[in-house]
């Protein structure tokens, strides 16, 4: 099983003033995307070898972390929260 963490139900949509919905996470991910955002490729650790892709998205006073894995014809999505460095700030 791949460790996840992906909880857009925490994170706040700026367009929409509330938390995102997970079909809300995955358009704002393919906005992004499709918008040129920066990604990073990383090695990951579980499962070992495995190439991952992500991407860190400015969100004002906070960070977003968006992490990606392409598998068996889809993507899965790993990680999707505030940074663990800089979450919202109250």
């Amino acid at each position: 099983m791949r460790p996840t963490e992906w909880r857009p139900n925490t994170v706040t949509n700026p367009q929409a003033g509330q938390p995102f919905t997970d079909t809300g996470a995955w358009e704002f991910v393919a906005d992004i995307l499709d918008a040129g955002h920066p990604i990073t490729p990383v090695v990951l650790e579980n499962p070992p070898g495995k190439v991952a892709y992500e991407l860190v998205v400015s969100m004002g006073d906070s960070e977003l972390y968006v992490k990606l894995e392409l598998g068996s014809g889809r993507v899965i999505g790993r990680s999707f929260h505030y940074s663990e460095d800089r979450g919202p700030q109250v």
